[in-house]
């Protein structure tokens, strides 16, 4: 038989920690500047004989208040002691001193830790560097500005392959017998390889004769992303005005609003039929990635906020230029090109995990579902 598993509670330097030889599975970290309380599951011998040990506390209500410039976000299905010292040894290697440290989630299937960073720092360089170390340690890790750790006032998303788990102009085209053919251009459009502009009127000849009694069936079969509803649920709760901007079409985009999503503003691309029937040709004007960037701007601008107060979230090459234009862009499950051009990427999770970059922790993401998410 295996040797039985407790739950302990260690208090400790973080330095002390990083220079641990020992691992284990990782419940909890603390961290307020002075000791950190580590919540570990133990077999047989404590890894540290010499710390202060107690019985694991239960979690605080809401994280500490980030008073850091910086937020390195690490999310995982699970965290070792190993990887929690691979990361400390990360940011010693970098001179980044870590002030704070919360853990937002702990769970049987996700581990979500918040480390305030209190150094200057180039964004793009240090970006990239996080993401190389995200593959060692074959997690998310996200970095952002410690005062974008706060609940947007807008939040824009793209529809297809972000909101839905599809991309609807490639549904169209597999009912016409060229589903192969249509998604071959959208997936070279989405990962920056074509003109996007280019590969919509491409896409839209070929559909042409396409017939528009088919879209209701369509609409009610599109899945959506895993952790959509909580996530834009959880907006609504706290105020934030919330739009779709999508390259794909206004048809599905109204079908989302009325009956699977709770979303203010639809912007999206329309389609045109006669005799029943897709013409093949396109409504200008297109929502491509600069139009999505320009109409987030424009909302943003109506209702009275700064930029600092709006985020972005999408996952293809047309939406870099809105991911870029306010106080987060989280790419998620992104391609190549957008993960790397994006300020922030989840790709290990659903969208509901966006709901750490902006501070909360699962016990208040909890309450906000028992509110009526």
């Amino acid at each position: 038989m295996g040797e039985h598993t407790t739950a302990r509670e260690f208090h400790l330097p973080l330095e002390q920690i990083a220079g641990a030889s020992a691992d284990g599975a990782l419940r909890y970290l603390e961290y307020r500047g002075d000791m950190a309380r580590l919540g570990l599951a133990v077999n047989g011998e404590p890894p540290f004989a010499d710390a202060a040990a107690s019985e694991p506390a239960p979690p605080p209500a809401e994280p500490a208040p980030v008073s850091a410039p910086w937020c390195v976000t690490l999310l995982s299905p699970a965290v070792t002691l190993s990887q929690l010292r691979q990361l400390l040894t990360f940011f010693a290697e970098h001179g980044w001193p870590v002030t704070g440290v919360d853990t937002l989630a702990q769970s049987d299937t996700r581990t979500v830790l918040r480390f305030q960073i209190d150094a200057v720092l180039d964004f793009s360089t240090a970006k990239h560097a996080c993401l190389q170390q995200a593959e060692k340690l074959k997690a998310d890790l996200v970095l952002q500005p410690g005062d974008s750790q706060r609940v947007p006032a807008l939040a824009g998303f793209d529809m297809d392959s972000t909101l839905i788990d599809a991309e609807v102009i490639d549904e169209l085209a597999k009912i016409t017998g060229i589903g192969e053919q249509v998604a071959a251009i959208t997936e070279a459009a989405m990962r920056g390889q074509l003109d996007f502009r280019q590969s919509f009127k491409k896409r839209m000849a070929l559909l042409k004769g396409f017939p528009e009694t088919r879209l209701a069936e369509i609409a009610a079969e599109l899945p959506l992303k895993d952790g959509a509803a909580k996530l834009l649920g959880a907006l609504r709760a706290l105020g934030c005005k919330t739009a779709i901007l999508s390259g794909g079409f206004t048809y599905f985009a109204h079908y989302l609003q009325r009956e699977r999503l709770p979303v203010d503003f639809v912007h999206a691309n329309q389609l045109e039929f006669a005799q029943g029937a897709l013409t093949g040709d396109v409504i200008e004007p297109i929502v491509d990635g600069a139009r999505k960037r320009a109409l987030l701007q424009q909302m943003a601008e109506d209702l009275g906020l700064g930029l600092d107060r709006v985020i972005a979230v999408g996952d293809g090459a047309n939406d870099i230029p809105m991911l870029n234009l306010g106080a987060l862009g989280i790419a998620i499950h992104p391609k190549p090109k957008v993960r790397l051009e994006a300020p922030q990427a989840i790709s290990g999770f659903g969208l509901d995990a966006a709901l750490y970059l902006f501070g909360l922790n699962d016990a208040q993401i909890g309450k906000l579902t028992q509110s009526g998410l």
